[in-house]
This record gives structure tokens, sequence and C-alpha cells, in this order.
């Protein structure tokens, strides 16, 4: 039976997001065009049931808007070593300033993510510049995931996670 009360991400699920893999984050701008933004960090709150992308406020302004007028927000997290990938989507988004502690994340975030993607032909330079944001330029969008999705290329691709699995 499916519990509505557990968190939508297991343990593995929420470590596999806050890894050093491809973070994008996407809402609707008015007229019902896309937007979206690479995100430069994540964290789980600790019972799973928030999800907290960090952004570049400039870079992700497209973004932070539709969050602001929406609070619909959809955000996929992709292993580019092996194609795993799972979105996960909320409607309760809300833009927040940075808490004490995501600007050291988000250096984390850019050295994990870099030693992902080095041995894949990239260099530390080409990691860095795409996934540069000021300290002080700083956003997050929280948000509680009611969706979840394996988009891992294959068969599987499109199916839901089951909740409390």
């Amino acid at each position: 039976m499916l519990d509505e009360r557990s968190p939508i991400l297991d343990d593995a699920n929420a470590g596999f997001i806050c890894g050093g893999i491809s973070i994008n984050t996407a809402a609707c701008r008015p007229g019902g065009f896309p937007a979206l933004a690479r995100a430069v960090g994540c964290r789980v709150a600790p019972d799973r049931r928030a999800v907290t992308v960090l952004l570049g406020g400039t870079a992700a302004a497209d973004v932070i808007e539709g969050v602001r007028r929406s609070g619909a927000v959809a955000v996929v997290f992709s292993d580019p070593s092996t194609n795993r990938t799972l979105q996960l989507k909320g409607y309760d988004a809300l833009v927040l300033p940075p808490e004490p502690g995501d600007a050291a994340l988000a250096a984390r975030y850019r050295a994990a993510f870099s030693a992902t993607l080095v041995p894949l032909g990239f260099t530390d330079a080409v990691v860095q510049a795409l996934l540069a944001c000021p300290d002080d330029d700083l956003l997050t969008i929280r948000f509680s995931p009611t969706a979840a999705f394996s988009q891992t290329p294959g068969p599987q691709a499109g199916e839901p996670l089951v909740r409390g699995a």
C-alpha cells in the first residue's frame, strides 16, 4: 500500500542527488515557455521531504521568476559517467536566500562535479567556468518532491519511483 507520509526519496537516491553529478533546474516562464538553469549544488533535508538546489541568481533569473510566479519546479540529476538520471517535481517551491555554509557547499559541488567530468575529457577550467557563481549571487530553491521519475535511458525511462520503496 502506498504510504503518502513516507518521503519520495530513499537514502540512496538522496545521496545520489547530492553527489558530483549534473543538476539542471527548470520552471515555466510567462506564456508557458521553459526556463532552464544549471544548479551549483543540492542538499536534502534530514527527513528527505525537502530538496534545496543552489543556483546563481543572475544565470537562473528566468527559472527564479518562473518559480516565484507558480511554485512549480522540475530538477533533473544525471551522472554523466553512467547516464543514471533522476527527475524530481514539486509544486511548493520557494526562492530563498542561501543559508550559512551554502557557498562552501557550492564549492564542494564544483570540485565533485569536476572530479566526475575530468576523466571524461573535460578540463577543470571548463567545469569551473560552467559552474561559476559568485557567493553574493547565490540563491536557493527549496521544494517538497511530489513526483520522482527514473530518466536513465532505457526501457525504465519515465517510470515513477515508488514512494517508500
